[in-house]
């Protein structure tokens, strides 16, 4: 098995666009509120971004009509209701060289501050297994250059990548995609699922980590929902026809649902030592207990990192400093 994530606080961003390139990463690294970064998904060689289709909106939950669009991406400290998410975004433009080029300079700039360097989640996949192994090894074989823990998450959930339905949600896919992973790797090794919402999915992934508990330490769960649907009056929020990942409070009973299924699955399968990284919806210090109530070891913020910058993790464990 590779070795579990190690990280204190147990707070860290998820793969989002607030996690794109250097000057995102540097400020969640600086943060003394994270224990760990993770960098946005890439690509060996990156994705194909278009502005004027891939993009996001915030929205209002209890009004949808409610939205506000905040392209190109900011830290927006927004007072606003519009406290969920949607977005048309594939994966990073950037490619996976980069982002461990970024890992090395972080690595040094804390270095060079008198700051130990902190873990950093690089996030990966792939068109296809073999581009997704390529990623992977691609991270091991950087590893010791960089002066930072590393860790890999695989992304097999991404909702809106035309051509590619998420992997995660198909048995035969995912174990295609496991086949691809080295055994007994030195650094964790996770999977960032998508949202299962019956008790055959749950299982399905469950029995593909047991059959693979020499590759895979976490499980990321979870990512946005896809095929949702925001409209302004009658035309879609998001470009062409509108539909997009969904996250933020919107989705945060069914990805607290998500989390503490998997936990009591893998309990049950004698994989208490496989790790969640709870994500969706968390963003204050009671979404934080919650999260960590139903089963999460580790907790990822996105969107409400999006509305408020890094300092929404220094909020999350406000009440945790004054214990």
């Amino acid at each position: 098995m590779p070795p579990r994530l190690a990280l204190d606080p147990p707070l860290l961003n998820a793969a989002c666009p607030w996690a794109t390139d250097l000057s995102y990463l540097r400020a969640l690294y600086a943060s003394p509120s994270t224990g760990a970064i993770t960098t946005r998904t890439s690509l060996v060689d990156g994705y194909p971004h278009d502005d004027a289709v891939n993009t996001f909106v915030f929205f209002d939950p209890a009004h949808p009509s409610s939205v506000t669009g905040v392209f190109p991406q900011s830290f927006p400290a927004s007072a606003d209701s519009n406290s969920a998410s949607l977005n048309s975004f594939g994966l990073s433009p950037i490619k996976l060289a980069e982002y461990l080029s970024f890992a090395a300079t972080l690595a040094d700039e804390a270095l060079a501050a008198g700051r130990k360097p902190k873990p950093i989640v690089i996030s990966v996949t792939g068109s296809t297994p073999q581009d997704t192994g390529a990623a992977i090894r691609a991270v091991l074989a950087a590893a010791p250059r960089i002066k930072a823990p590393l860790a890999i998450e695989v992304n097999l959930s991404c909702p809106n990548v035309p051509g590619h339905p998420p992997p995660a949600y198909d048995a035969t896919g995912l174990a295609d995609y496991l086949a691809a992973f080295p055994s007994n790797p030195p650094l964790p090794v996770g999977l960032k699922t998508p949202p299962y919402t019956h008790a055959d999915q749950f299982a399905m992934l469950v029995a593909a980590v047991a059959a693979n508990r020499d590759k895979v330490s976490f499980l990321t769960s979870t990512n946005t929902l896809g095929n949702c649907l925001v409209l302004q009056g009658e035309a879609p929020a998001l470009p062409e026809l509108g539909f997009g990942g969904m996250a933020g409070p919107a989705i945060h009973p069914l990805s607290l649902g998500n989390v503490a299924t998997l936990r009591r699955l893998l309990d049950a399968s004698g994989l208490a030592d496989v790790d969640l990284v709870g994500v969706g919806g968390v963003a204050d210090a009671a979404g934080y207990a919650r999260m960590r109530a139903a089963g999460a070891r580790f907790v990822g913020v996105a969107t409400a990192l999006g509305r408020h910058g890094p300092a929404v993790f220094d909020a999350i464990l406000a009440p945790r400093a004054r214990l």
